[in-house]
This record gives C-alpha cells, sequence and structure tokens, in this order.
C-alpha cells in the first residue's frame, strides 16, 4: 500500500511541475498597441488606465483609444450621529476604438467596491487609493481583451 502511495504522489508531482501555465492576462500575448486619441474626465484614473497599455509591444496594429472617466464616492450608511459607515466608489468609463478611421468598438464600463470607514483618515485615503487603482487595473484590462476579442 505504501508503494502505491508513493507512486501516485510521484505522478502528481511529475504531472503539476510539468504543466505549461501561463497567465491568460500576460501582455507579452498581444500583438498590438493602443495609441491614445482623446482623454476626458478623471485624471488620475486616466492616467492609472493608460499605465496598463504600455507593456503592449509595438506592432503594426494599432488602435486608436478615445477616453472618458468619471468616479463617484457616495455613501451608503450612517451611524446614528450621522457619520459614515460604509462609502461606495464607483468609475464610469466610455471609451470607443477606432482602427484606419472607423470605430469598431465603442462601450461603457462600469466597476464599483463598498468599503467600510476607516477612523484613520490618512489611512482611509490610502484604502480608497488602492480601490480605485484596482478598479482602474480591470477595466483598462477589459479595454484590452474586448480589443484582442475583435481581432
Amino acid at each position: 500500500m505504501n508503494k502505491i502511495t508513493s507512486y501516485i504522489l510521484l505522478f502528481f508531482l511529475i504531472y503539476l511541475t510539468s504543466c505549461a501555465y501561463e497567465p491568460i492576462l500576460n501582455n507579452d500575448n498581444y500583438k498590438f498597441s493602443i495609441n491614445i486619441n482623446k482623454i476626458t474626465g478623471n485624471e488620475g484614473i486616466n492616467k492609472l488606465i493608460i499605465y496598463n497599455f504600455k507593456n503592449l509591444k509595438k506592432n503594426n496594429e494599432i488602435y486608436d483609444l478615445t477616453l472618458n472617466s468619471n468616479k463617484e464616492k457616495n455613501i451608503l450608511s450612517k451611524d446614528s450621529s450621522g457619520d459614515p459607515l460604509i462609502f461606495r466608489i464607483k468609475i464610469n468609463v466610455k471609451y470607443s476604438i477606432e482602427k484606419d478611421g472607423k470605430i469598431i468598438i465603442n462601450k461603457e464600463i462600469s466597476r464599483k467596491a463598498t468599503y467600510n470607514n476607516i477612523a484613520d483618515k490618512f489611512e482611509l485615503d490610502n484604502y480608497e487609493k488602492n480601490i480605485i487603482n484596482n478598479l482602474s487595473i480591470s477595466i483598462a484590462e477589459i479595454i484590452i481583451e474586448s480589443i484582442s476579442a475583435s481581432n
């Protein structure tokens, strides 16, 4: 019985170490680049989204991007003294992709996150920046995937 168990363990060890795992959203797989045409809206969010396009390889296929973003921060609930308990940040992005002067994609993306209030305002501000960063990365990945799917 012990010999069978060791063979099974050895088999799984070899199987797991020999798999060719690659991240799905690895930017090395995309064979296009994005040219930024027009950017309006929230400057910080736009910079975070555009930063994620920098790793795309420069290639003959160039897509032109027009981007408009905005951020909303709402209070969802308050305690009995009127202090906020729960916040929600929502990022809306309207974008259009053009190739050779023709619009091939025209979409709107919304991502939101809900979080609790933190007594330390410095920590709350850093936490909000982290949330905005993560939502912006998610939106950039969706834009890249939509371009990749249109190929």
